[in-house]
């Protein structure tokens, strides 16, 4: 049975059915919305702006039992207004009728299929999760909003080997969908009939045989063995070690993670795999190579860093969560310095036990509670006569810091 809320989606191109507004006592929706539809003369109008106006004089005609009917833009039970509505007066008030969503169409400007997109909200949010997204993902839809359009999302991709699709006024007269890189789309005024931005590795963008819409599943397996990583002299992150210090880091998407002293960058690829944006910063020319070598082996973006810590760090944005993998004397410092730019979580691993007091200090003295275990394993390993030993593995120490919920920088978390 229809409720006495019609929630109509228009405005990407599929015309608005010719008798939804007949007996409508109230109609509300966007001022372009409004004036393009054939409204009744004695209804009352309201124009969307803050919602929480619209919803108490939509809960008011309710109450008279006047039919009320909400103009949105294309899918409104995607990152639409069906949500709020639903929450407010109940799913079985609602007669929704879905149009086009805007990401839809622009995929379909674009020519490409668009079920392993990632699809992202920027609008009325912190764009930093749009953008760690984008720099992680090869296909990724960016629904934007006043201060997160085209020209900041490419100031804060910056020189990222993407392209931005720019889809505006999707369905009007004056539609465009734009083809720039980042960089050019940060010296445009974009204006205000921005739809949606599609955000794309166009080397990745076809991909296979999908089963699951949206974003990968995340990997079948993680810790994975040394010898799936290219590396120097066995100098890696050993699996057992890795294994706790990504449960530690809990990467995701939408997240950045650092690794600091990244070696052979085994750390950042299994971050990477569980679809965060992941920065690296390693010291060595070679080191930097071997990190480029391995992201691509295992089919992930990893943003290599060549520096030294923690001069190397100043540029880069602040990260969710942090791996510190090297550092020598230098280690106090370089943890000092990610405790005081991470948002959650710092993780340090040491082969030197006597540098474990100064790194706790650094954490703890950024406010984070310390914990830390020590590490040390012992492999099956072959011997003659098809018998087995255990072969130990040198001990590491592993520290993690998780920031407490209090303010930072002003900002509670």
């Amino acid at each position: 049975m229809s409720g006495p809320i019609t929630v109509v989606g228009t405005g990407t191109g599929a015309p608005l059915p010719h008798d939804v507004l007949d007996g409508a006592r109230l109609v509300v929706g966007g001022r372009r919305h409004l004036d393009a539809a054939p409204v009744p003369p004695d209804a009352e109008q309201v124009v969307l702006g803050p919602l929480a106006p619209a919803l108490d004089v939509v809960e008011r005609h309710l109450e008279k039992e006047g039919r009320v009917v909400v103009l949105a833009s294309g899918d409104p039970g995607f990152f639409g207004i069906v949500r709020v509505l639903a929450e407010r007066f109940g799913a079985d008030r609602l007669d929704v009728r879905p149009g086009v969503s805007s990401v839809a169409a622009a995929f379909a400007r674009a020519g490409l299929p668009w079920d392993d997109a990632v699809v992202v909200s920027a609008h009325g949010r912190d764009l930093r999760t749009a953008v760690n997204t984008c720099r992680a993902h090869p296909k990724v839809a960016v629904l934007t909003g006043p201060g997160s359009g085209p020209a900041e999302l490419g100031a804060a991709l910056g020189a990222d080997a993407r392209v931005l699709f720019v889809a505006s006024a999707l369905g009007a007269a004056g539609e465009r969908v734009e083809r720039v890189t980042p960089a050019e789309a940060v010296g445009r005024d974009w204006g205000t009939d921005v739809s949606v931005v599609l955000c794309l590795d166009e080397t990745r963008v076809l991909g296979g045989v999908r089963t699951v819409a949206g974003a990968d599943a995340g990997p079948a397996r993680w810790a994975l063995s040394e010898d799936e990583f290219a590396h120097r002299d066995s100098m890696i992150t050993k699996f057992e070690v890795r294994a706790l210090a990504l449960a530690r880091l809990g990467p995701r998407l939408g997240e950045l993670v650092w690794d600091v002293g990244a070696g052979s960058g085994s750390v950042a690829v299994e971050c990477a795999r569980f679809g965060a944006a992941v920065t690296a910063v390693e010291k060595s020319p070679d080191g930097v190579e071997r990190i480029r070598a391995n992201a691509a082996a295992h089919g992930v973006d990893v943003r290599v860093v060549h520096g030294s810590a923690p001069a190397a760090l100043d540029g880069l944005d602040d990260p969710d969560a942090v791996f510190v993998g090297g550092g020598g004397r230098e280690l106090p410092a370089i943890v000092a310095a990610c405790a005081r730019r991470a948002r959650r979580t710092v993780v340090v691993a040491m082969a030197a036990l006597d540098r474990v007091p100064a790194a706790r200090e650094a954490l703890t003295g950024a406010g984070f509670d310390c914990d830390g275990v020590l590490l040390q394993s012992s492999r099956l390993a072959p011997l003659p006569g098809d018998v087995t030993r255990l072969a130990a593995t040198n001990p590491v120490f592993l520290l993690w810091g998780v920031r407490t919920p209090v303010c930072r920088e002003g900002v509670a978390q």
